[in-house]
């Protein structure tokens, strides 16, 4: 369900916005280890976000990237569930931030000083590398496993096992069984000669330090990672046998050392809030001078036993907290603007610069965002303009130094068309974006589109992944999608490494795919906006697809949870006669589904209830449980509200069990619930 169709004002519409941009700068950054804006600004967006969420609750779903740690594990690697989650750490950017942030621990443990001076607190620069979950078992090596999910990452063990400063045994009185967290980074000098080395046999340089750490660590063939000369930290001990473990983590972390594991030489006990400031302010001078790359301090309260009292909100400990450093700033010149267009049509300005060393690299391209943001910041082509570089690549255009305006800038004016396909351009009311209109027909939205469409919760074809996709594009054995089901074996073995029996097994799964559901199918075409619970109230509304595409705008928003937006996505869709000769090819090429029949009341007896799913259900899968729910016509909650009826707790469940046992909601264990479906035939 769309956010906007239970909140029609701007919060609604800025809220989805923000969603879709962090989730696209998640999949960048977590799966494709190619980061495309400063930290800072994915921070900004976050936190905007958060607090969005925290005004208006109702805003809270599932699928917001606050519920949940990270991103996917990528392909290449089989994956593999940690023992316990690696979750991820909260910001802040001031000094009073860092201040209300010691407040609430105070007041949580109910200290005697308002801002807990007399609590310890462990301060260690936030290296700036790849998380790392190591588990030993008996002293030796066992796996290794990159953070991936927070719950399930890829399976580096390999890669791992060929970094000179990861112990293949441990030494000394070391616990049966020991997860341990660190963080893998390339020292600045070894990155130094990397580069070097590279251009020298021509190759493509790494752009910083960072990058070179995962690209080397996420190598298919170990002997690469191991020339990468790789370092690691340990920070932290996700579980471990009973009775090891000191009760301070300054001292876990001296057990990690004792034990053989490396941890950071910079790590201090910190007493109080001033002790914590003075020590962000050692480390932020330090910086440059330090043989690694960090991009901020992280504090942790020292005593486990406050650890545990403080416990976790949805993704991060309350006891740890990240104080960022501030983004880095230049001034350059403004040489043009040219406008590229993104996997969701998004057309999106792009700042061309005389190129400027910021942030340890050579920028010559920034972000301009929207044209609501030029308009705003008044910049023009000849400007001399401020570039902050906060994180790994292209960096932002922050304001313009108007002393400095020629008489002949030139302002900036939006294209009429898509730059590829020529497509028209529009924006919608209440947005500041523009999109290219050409849906599934522009290029520019082609790789997406494919890799959306063969996904797990679309069409789930197996094995057919977003590098492979990639691949075929850059051949130009695809083009649309219903080119998928003119693939061949034959087609598909001259790529490279792809044998004969790997391109039998693809073609067997596209085939298989060819048997699907209406509402999969729908969601996989990816229409603006329509995901899995749209999708489903759409088919078993209109039975199907060609009711769907003759359908006014008052017919759709007559269905469940449908608003004027998702409708108008919907109509625009359907009117696009490729898109609809796209479908018809796909039909035409092998791929059904069943009928739909018409539910009675009788049949839907959970209709106008609300259900929230949490914790980890083990007798099925989440997305399982949310089909059968939505299949007798609940509403499917991410969040727990006064309006919730019904709240499923699995294993692990947190603040959402909480909140419902504080409003007094029913609540159903994971056999109940299973013992409820079976009653009432769901």
């Amino acid at each position: 369900m769309s956010l906007s169709e239970n909140n029609s004002n701007s919060e609604a519409v800025r809220a989805e916005a923000l969603i879709e941009q962090i989730e696209e700068y998640n999949y960048q950054y977590y799966v494709l280890d190619q980061p495309s804006v400063p930290d800072a600004q994915y921070d900004r967006l976050m936190r905007e976000l958060l607090q969005l969420e925290k005004d208006f609750p109702n805003l809270v779903s599932e699928n917001s990237p606050t519920q949940k740690v990270g991103g996917k594990p990528a392909h290449g690697f089989p994956p593999i569930e940690h023992l316990t989650p690696m979750l991820s750490l909260d910001n802040v950017f001031s000094e009073q931030e860092f201040k209300d942030f010691a407040r609430k621990i105070s007041e949580r443990l109910d200290l005697t000083t308002p801002q807990g001076e007399e609590l310890s607190y462990v301060g260690e620069p936030k290296l700036d590398g790849l998380a790392i979950s190591i588990i030993y078992r008996n002293g030796k090596l066992e796996h290794a496993a990159t953070r991936g999910d927070g719950r399930t990452g890829e399976n580096v063990t390999l890669n791992v096992r060929t970094i000179g400063s990861v112990p293949l045994r441990l030494r000394g009185d070391f616990p049966p069984l020991l997860d341990v967290r660190g963080e893998i980074f390339i020292a600045k000098s070894d990155f130094e000669i990397l580069n070097r080395n590279a251009i020298e046999r021509g190759e493509k340089t790494f752009a910083n330090p960072r990058n070179a750490a995962a690209g080397s660590l996420r190598q298919l063939d170990p002997r690469i990672t191991a020339k990468r000369k790789l370092s690691v930290y340990f920070y932290a001990v996700g579980s471990a046998s009973d009775g090891y473990l000191a009760s301070s983590h300054r001292q876990r972390l001296q057990q990690l050392k004792s034990w053989g594991l490396p941890i950071c030489p910079e790590i201090q006990l910190l007493s109080g809030v001033n002790q914590n400031i003075e020590y962000y302010k050692l480390i932020s001078e330090k910086r440059d001078q330090l043989p690694y790359d960090i991009d901020g301090v992280v504090f942790k309260v020292d005593s486990i036993d406050q650890q545990q009292q403080l416990g976790f909100v949805a993704k991060a400990p309350r006891w740890a907290i990240a104080h960022k450093f501030p983004a880095q700033e230049e001034v350059t010149k403004l040489t043009s603007v040219d406008f590229q267009v993104g996997r969701t049509g998004a057309v999106t300005p792009v700042a061309r610069l005389e190129p400027v060393f910021v942030g340890g690299v050579t920028v010559s391209n920034a972000t301009l965002h929207n044209m609501d943001e030029i308009n705003r910041l008044d910049v023009r082509v000849g400007d001399t303009v401020v570039v902050r570089r906060a994180g790994d690549v292209i960096p932002q255009v922050v304001s313009v130094v108007k002393a400095e305006r020629i008489e002949n800038a030139k302002k900036i004016v939006k294209p009429e068309v898509c730059p590829v396909c020529q497509s028209a351009v529009e924006k919608e009311a209440d947005q500041a974006v523009y999109r290219c209109t050409g849906g599934l027909v522009c290029s520019a939205q082609r790789t997406q589109s494919m890799i959306h469409f063969a996904s797990r919760k679309a069409m789930d074809i197996d094995g057919l992944g977003d590098k492979l996709i990639e691949l075929m594009i850059d051949e130009e054995i695809i083009h649309h999608l219903s080119d998928i089901y003119r693939l061949t074996v034959d087609k598909v073995s001259t790529l490279e490494r792809m044998a004969e029996k790997s391109a039998s097994n693809l073609i067997e799964s596209i085939e298989n795919s060819k048997q699907t559901t209406l509402e999969k199918f729908l969601y996989a075409l990816g229409i603006r906006e329509v995901g899995e619970v749209t999708a489903y109230n759409l088919a078993h509304q209109c039975l199907d697809i060609n009711t769907i595409a003759k359908s006014t705008l008052q017919e759709l928003e007559a269905i469940k949870d449908i608003g004027p937006i998702v409708a108008g996505h919907i109509v625009h869709f359907f009117a696009n006669p490729q898109n609809l000769q796209i479908i018809n090819e796909l039909q035409q090429l092998g791929v059904h589904w069943p009928d739909i029949e018409k539910k009675s009341a009788e049949m839907m007896p959970l209709t106008e209830q609300v259900w929230v799913l949490t914790g980890t259900l083990s007798q099925m899968k989440r997305n399982e449980a949310k089909q059968r729910l939505l299949a007798l016509g609940a509403k499917v909650s991410g969040s727990v509200s006064k309006n919730t009826n019904v709240l499923v707790a699995g294993e692990a469940a947190g603040s959402k069990l909480t909140k419902a046992q504080t409003l007094g909601i029913t609540i159903y264990s994971e056999d109940e619930f299973v013992e409820f479906l079976d009653r009432i035939g769901g």
